[in-house]
């Protein structure tokens, strides 16, 4: 049988404007989203709907556009080869919305959206798509968890429990996104429970022995995410992908000044292959 490769990319996308000065960065996030040339997107902080930045942006000035009249998810996908596109709006407010997004070049059989907010000033969501693929379903969980850590460990224990309601059968699995965890507390729980791997550390001294033997014993204590935020200087490890039933052939953060000026996390990609 064939084995599938997918590229996936994980993306904390500041709701499409800078870090620095608030400025509109949605077309060049298009752009630079294309970059990645991943299958799929796992997107964080996404606009549904802003009126108010619609409004002062969305108006022809000096001949250009600088906030485009569809959500944020819907213009990334459009005319690009991720044709398909689904959003959890987590955050609501007087003038919009906002919340996480996948952008996906194979078919979504099915969306849900699961509020795990931890109090009323945090809105949080998990965003399940099943993808109907050649190899059959891949189910890909875009996560943003809390600022705290005590609601961070009450919404990992939900997403635990979302994985293991909706993926059954050890069925392949990506879970993507920013999970604010810099202290690195929830990876061990998050492999456990759920077979799972995060791409960093499977990637690290692949090709040795002594990288195989390293990989086992971290298993057994603690993995070592990317450095992604603040993307200017990364020093926090906020943002990860895990896996289930796929091999990492690579993984890398996205560096370099053109980051720096599109949000304030840094982007992840990564090469997956499912055997």
């Amino acid at each position: 049988m064939l084995c599938m490769k997918i590229r996936v990319a994980t993306y904390n996308i500041h709701k499409g404007v800078s870090s620095i000065r608030a400025e509109p960065r949605v077309m060049a996030l298009k752009q630079a989203i294309g970059m990645f040339d991943a299958d799929v997107v796992f997107l964080q902080e996404v606009q549904g709907k802003h009126d108010l930045k619609a409004a002062k942006y969305g108006a022809e000035h000096l001949g250009h556009k600088h906030w485009p009249a569809a959500a944020q998810h819907e213009y990334f996908a459009g005319e690009s080869r991720h044709l398909h596109a689904a959003y959890g709006m987590n955050a609501i407010y007087d003038h919009g919305h906002h919340g996480n997004a996948l952008l996906s070049a194979f078919p979504i059989a099915s969306q849900a959206n699961r509020d795990v907010s931890d109090h009323a000033y945090e809105q949080r969501g998990i965003l399940h798509c099943m993808l109907d693929t050649p190899r059959g379903p891949v189910h890909c969980y875009v996560v943003h968890l809390g600022l705290f850590e005590s609601g961070r460990r009450r919404q990992t224990q939900a997403l635990i429990a979302a994985v293991q309601e909706t993926a059954p059968h050890g069925e392949p699995v990506v879970i993507a996104g920013d999970f604010n965890d810099w202290r690195n507390t929830l990876s061990t729980e998050l492999r456990n429970a759920l077979g799972v791997v995060e791409a960093f550390d499977e990637i690290e001294g692949a090709n040795s022995a002594l990288g195989d033997i390293m990989r086992k014993l971290r298993r057994k204590s603690s993995v070592n995410p990317a450095r992604t935020f603040p993307a200017a200087l990364p020093f926090f490890r906020l943002d990860r992908i895990y896996v289930r039933g796929f091999k990492v052939e690579t993984a890398e953060v996205m560096h370099g000044s053109l980051w720096a000026k599109l949000s304030d996390h840094a982007p992840i990609v990564a090469s997956l292959t499912l055997a």
